[in-house]
């Protein structure tokens, strides 16, 4: 099936013969309907803090900022900000001739308002030698999406959303994504040296940008938050790239007869967050940023939540610790299981009928996991994934965050389910990535590899389909231990198309 040109493709991204053919299969059989017990609620899988157990979280956090252990933000920064300017482009590229749709004027009437709007003026001077409202005067609304979105002006369209001007700051100066994450670092993630660690994944063609800006803001803002910055990159692993394939599920070829490989989507970010070495992770979508004078909210329940997380995990270290000396009373074993389904809400049917030592085997299992403590918000219809209470393999059921197209729409109950969540996935993480003994787990043994996605994409005019890994948030950490903290929707302001930068959460 393969010639010499497609073995030296493969050779050269790292991707071996059969890791392809089981992709190919995957095309064939699909990946099954997840099985749900219940959508998450509060109560029933969400946990909601009252105002004492929120302030000695926050007291935990900072005594664990103290105690020496490392943190570090993870931010996946890669994509590129393309769908934020869909309706942009499709204005160019229709040939409209004055804004026709609501988004379209909304973006046009207040276009004034977008921190961005200063280059966009100097671009189209630049351009054109005329400024943005003279353009508009004479009806060259065309001309201010090229000098914004094309590689002749500011490139918007193909640039990353972390290198975006998102935000006005103080003294008149502007934020990108990138530099509300540095600011957020210091807020919440500094260590017991004020070290601030954080890491963006980028694409190779965007990481001289990143490099560049990072250069040119770290030293002042080190002096403005009291803090050393540690700042690191990597790319997305090419080895991570899934093979594309026709509608009948053969590979395809282009024109010249090559393979074409696809980047397998965020989940594939899990081998960069599988070499990071600190005990604690934050993970946060990279648009989901707002204003230093709006963010004391977010930074807030980023500590809440960074203490649960602590709570928790020296609980299962003790237990751990407990069930490693063996002999453990069944008193101590009921007490356990009471943990694993209270607070873990991990159903524990399966051990009906266990003796102490199976069900020590069991706990122990349970425990010694990767952990997560997910911020969830109240849903008010904004589109993505949700928490549920799903099904595994050895037939417990667990806290997961699962999209739409992993539930089976042709089951009623599962619908009902659908329709009865509360709360939304705002990708929201904090979590602890070594075990009670302190070695950094392998996080790649925690996937369940039938959480994966299949889309049709076109190449060229042609329809293909591509192959998704579990998501990073998904499938990607179906094996861990998570629990659901519910947070307020003011920390949840993603940037999804260009206009909710006109939100009051980023003006």
């Amino acid at each position: 099936m393969w010639n010499d040109n497609d073995k030296q493709l493969m050779a050269a991204k790292g991707i071996t013969e059969p890791v392809i053919e089981a992709q190919l299969k995957r095309f064939e059989t699909g990946f099954p309907w997840l099985k749900l017990e219940a959508a998450a609620t509060v109560g029933n899988g969400i946990v909601r803090l009252d105002a004492k157990q929120q302030t000695q979280c926050i007291k935990l956090w900072k005594e664990f900022q103290g105690g020496g252990a490392t943190i570090e933000k993870f931010q996946p920064a890669s994509g590129a900000a393309s769908r934020m300017f869909k309706n942009l482009f499709a204005f160019i590229n229709e040939g409209k001739s004055a804004p026709e749709s609501d988004f379209e004027r909304q973006f046009f009437d207040n276009i004034t308002q977008f921190a961005f709007f200063p280059q966009l003026n100097k671009t189209c001077v630049s351009l054109y030698q005329n400024n943005v409202n003279e353009l508009v005067e004479a009806g060259r609304y065309a001309d201010v999406l090229k000098a914004l979105l094309l590689p002749e002006g500011m490139n918007y369209g193909a640039l990353p959303k972390a290198l975006l001007k998102f935000h006005r700051a103080a003294a008149g100066t502007v934020h990108t994504p990138l530099e509300e994450h540095l600011e957020e670092g210091a807020q919440y993630a500094a260590d017991v040296d004020r070290r601030v660690s954080i890491h963006f994944t980028v694409s190779p063609e965007h990481r001289s940008g990143f490099e560049k800006l990072i250069k040119s803001k770290v030293p002042l803002m080190s002096k403005v938050w009291g803090v050393k910055y540690d700042i690191t990159l990597s790319e997305q692993k090419a080895s991570t790239d899934t093979i594309a394939v026709n509608m009948d599920n053969t590979p395809y070829r282009d024109a010249k007869g090559n393979l074409l490989f696809r980047p397998a989507g965020h989940g594939a970010l899990l081998e960069n967050l599988n070499e990071r070495d600190a005990d604690v992770v934050f993970i946060k979508n990279v648009d989901n940023v707002v204003p230093l004078r709006l963010r004391s909210v977010s930074t807030r329940y980023k500590k809440i939540i960074g203490g649960y997380l602590v709570q928790v995990q020296r609980q299962l270290k003790k237990y751990l610790e407990t069930l490693d000396k063996g002999n453990v009373k069944t008193g101590d074993l009921k007490a356990m299981l009471r943990y694993a389904r209270h607070t873990l809400c991990i159903s524990d049917t399966a051990t009906d009928g266990m003796d102490d030592a199976a069900l020590a085997a069991w706990l122990h299992n349970k425990f010694n996991r990767p952990i997560r403590v997910c911020g969830v918000v109240p849903n008010e219809g904004e589109p993505g994934g949700g928490p549920y209470l799903s099904y595994n393999a050895d037939g417990s059921a667990s806290p997961q965050i699962l999209e739409s197209a992993q539930i089976n729409p042709d089951d009623p109950a599962a619908v009902e389910m659908m329709r009865g969540g509360t709360h939304f996935n705002p990708v929201d993480l904090v979590c602890y990535i070594k075990d009670y003994k302190g070695i950094k787990f392998d996080l790649r043994k925690f996937v369940d590899p039938e959480t994966g996605f299949i889309s049709t994409k076109s190449k060229d005019g042609v329809d293909i389909k591509a192959l998704e890994l579990p998501g990073l948030w998904n499938g990607s950490m179906s094996d861990w231990n998570t629990i659901f903290v519910e947070v307020p929707i003011d920390t949840f302001n993603p940037v999804k198309t260009v206009n909710d930068l006109l939100r009051k959460a980023h003006q």
